[in-house]
């Protein structure tokens, strides 16, 4: 029977006693942060007691921003902006825009690596599902953003850092405003990443788009286990309901395919899960399959190793030894993991994700891009509607401040 990939244990006097807050800068790894050198003057200098310096930037407009609802233990504030799309200029990840609806996101997943941007506006990270953003004005302030000449030609990636079909989109419909925009322009590029079924309540939107630019969606399923899903992702969709989400993107002739990201260290990574897991994909229709190890910030291991410390404490002292030094796992074990996706990439005919061309400016043609799958031999399942030939990313990961 194919059980998960084995992880180095730790010794047994290691026992937890915090979860990890930041990292040294030295050579040795701790689980501490260093203690600050007290200063007197300049910017580090100590403030009085009970003193706070005034906030600035995204903390400035986060702290009065005025509370719009509150409900399901959840407060929903609305976040005055400036701009809905945000540049990205990492070199790790093949596109340079970006678009989150929402600051926050109510599904709580417990390995979440973007709860350190809730830090930028100086709150806790946990606050991350309980204290939700909503971008106001997002509908004008996009079609403005579009209209940039910077922005023609170049991807758009929507949901790098918050899901864009949380619970919150039923009620403020930030994200379908967004749509909305871009169904009226020509010669965009532009990816969905989800773990919501609520996606295929725009499809009307997608399909207006699909007609003019290219648009795919990537559904995220960690695990065909429902158990463990609402272990780690509390308000999540279930992943039957999102397989069937990108059955009903393919049969309208939506790109669509499968995010197993990230893939959790003897939780989500046996062969047998990551097999069934495949398999349902190919069966529901998705083009591509695509996974990647969990990524775990110091901001996120503040929730995650208490979770494991309480779920699966053995698990949870083996994870703390592989990330007090990184916020990696070790590359052997991500080579592994690489090489069982690719092999069931092949097994089931899935589609490998391609770096997308440049795109077209608005008043140019349309091109027909086509999907680079790996194996050269395709499934026939649903490739014959010409919008199936929409070239999907890479990767997605982002770092929206």
């Amino acid at each position: 029977m194919a059980t998960a990939t084995t992880i180095p244990t730790t010794p047994q006097n290691s026992s937890y006693k915090g979860v990890l807050r930041g990292r040294r800068k030295d050579s040795t790894p701790t689980l501490f942060p260093d203690v600050p050198v007290q200063r007197d003057s300049g910017p580090d200098a100590l403030l009085p007691p009970g003193s706070r310096p005034e906030r600035v930037g995204i903390a400035r407009l986060a702290s009065s921003s005025p509370l719009a609802d509150a409900k399901r233990g959840t407060e929903y504030f609305l976040l005055p902006v400036r701009s809905i799309l945000n540049h990205c200029d990492s070199d790790r990840v093949p596109f340079s825009w970006t678009v989150n609806p929402y600051r926050g996101c109510e599904f709580g997943c417990q390995y979440c690596y973007a709860r350190y941007t809730h830090e930028y506006m100086e709150l806790d990270s946990a606050d991350f599902e309980r204290k939700i953003y909503v971008k106001q004005d997002a509908g004008p302030l996009a079609g403005r953003d579009l209209g940039m000449e910077k922005v023609q030609g170049e991807h758009i990636a929507i949901g790098t850092a918050t899901d864009p079909y949380q619970p919150a989109e039923r009620e403020f419909g930030t994200t379908r405003a967004i749509l909305e925009q871009m169904a009226t322009r020509k010669g965009l590029s532009v990816s969905i990443t989800t773990k919501s079924n609520q996606v295929v309540r725009d499809l009307d939107l997608l399909l207006r788009i699909a007609a003019h630019s290219t648009v795919h969606v990537n559904l995220s399923i960690t695990t065909l286990r429902p158990r463990l899903a609402r272990m780690l992702e509390p308000r999540a969709p279930r992943p039957d309901l999102r397989l069937e989400a990108v059955r009903e993107l393919r049969d309208a002739g939506i790109a669509a395919g499968v995010f197993a990201m990230p893939v959790l260290p003897g939780l989500t990574d046996a062969e047998a899960d990551l097999d069934a897991l495949a398999r349902a994909s190919r069966d529901a229709g998705a083009q591509w399959f695509a996974a990647r190890v969990l990524y775990l910030m110091p901001s996120a291991q503040k929730q995650f190793l208490p979770f494991l410390y309480a779920k699966f404490p053995k698990l949870a002292r083996r994870y703390r030894e592989w990330f007090s030094r990184s916020n990696y796992a070790p590359e052997s074990y991500q080579r592994e993991i690489s090489g069982r996706i690719a092999a069931l990439r092949t097994k089931y005919h899935l589609g490998k994700l391609p770096i997308e061309p440049a795109r077209p400016r608005e008043d140019a043609p349309q091109l027909n891009l086509g999907l680079d799958f790996t194996p050269a031999a395709q499934s026939p399942q649903r490739l014959t509607d010409a919008r199936s030939l929409q070239s999907p990313l890479r990767v997605l990961t982002n770092e929206d401040r």
